[in-house]
């Protein structure tokens, strides 16, 4: 496979830091992604590193009191507890760095045609509470800023995490230009979902030929259907049949198959397509930056 390493890229240091190893949201994830993506050959003068964040801009689709409370680490033990992560300063510079690295993903991919953010897909988090280990909702954040300011005129959020994109769908609800799509396994958390444009929840232990149907058929309705000005892909690996959280039964091949089948039929439309990593557990870290690493290459592959 020939991989093109002018394929626009986007990542912040911040986006590790030291962590727990044994927690179960590995924060390495994101340092050992780059690493491997920068073994693959694609990082170079291709690479954007996004402003650093801050809460104010995430007023535009959060609670202020939530999102000022949590910067300041002035939410309670219930409120963390449903996020799942300990506060850190650290925590809170990445937590809002992230949905600005989404945003200039989108905004490459609009320019470039495709564009991949070695981060995103923060979809549990919603208006006023985060959940999931889920702060901000970079998707949600990233879709009303592109069409407030009229960069787009509508956005499909496609995501294929292996878990229900509750935040994005219920924040997304009243935005008539935002289509919100969660192909999810069924019996997973979140446990109360909420209601997408269009939820196909799957039956446990599904395998790659029922999924991968699936999931072309309900994209190719999609593009053809609402014509999008970009999609947003969140490209979680958590469908992997190993996968600590998953209760699928997707191969390997299967991710491979299923990102390079997404971004065919994006590019196949003439839709930019701005990719993000979503969910992924493994107690091998290398190994879950390798499976996070299986979509930039696919999209290098283009």
């Amino acid at each position: 496979m020939t991989l093109n390493p002018h394929l626009p890229l986007v990542y912040h240091p911040n986006y590790s830091f030291s962590f727990d190893p044994k927690h179960r949201f590995a924060m390495s994830k994101f340092a050992n992604l780059y690493a491997h993506v920068k073994k693959l050959g694609l990082i170079g003068n291709n690479l954007t590193q996004p402003v650093l964040g801050s809460p104010e801009p995430l007023e535009l689709v959060h609670c202020d009191n939530y999102i000022h409370d949590l910067w300041n680490n002035r939410l309670d033990d219930k409120a963390m507890r449903r996020i799942g992560l300990p506060w850190s300063a650290q925590l809170m510079a990445r937590t809002f760095t992230a949905p600005q690295g989404t945003l200039q993903t989108a905004r490459l991919a609009l320019k470039h045609g495709i564009a991949c953010h070695l981060a995103g897909g923060t979809h549990h988090a919603h208006f006023d509470f985060g959940s999931g280990y889920c702060m901000v909702n970079d998707l949600a954040f990233t879709t009303q800023t592109l069409i407030n300011s009229g960069e787009v005129t509508n956005v499909l959020i496609f995501d294929l995490d292996v878990h229900q994109g509750d935040g994005t769908a219920a924040m997304l609800a009243h935005q008539p230009y935002a289509y919100t799509c969660s192909i999810h396994c069924e019996k997973n958390f979140p446990f109360r979902k909420s209601a997408s444009d269009l939820d196909i929840g799957l039956a446990n232990h599904m395998q790659d030929a029922e999924y991968l149907a699936i999931v072309d058929d309900t994209l190719s309705y999609l593009l053809k259907e609402l014509n999008p000005s970009l999609v947003l892909y969140d490209a979680g690996v958590d469908i992997w049949q190993e996968d600590g959280l998953g209760k699928l039964d997707i191969s390997w091949q299967g991710i491979e198959k299923r990102d390079h089948l997404v971004l065919k039929r994006c590019l196949a439309n003439n839709t930019p397509v701005a990719t993000v990593i979503g969910g992924g557990y493994d107690r091998d870290h290398q190994r879950l930056a390798k499976r996070h690493g299986i979509v930039i290459k696919q999209a290098a592959s283009f």
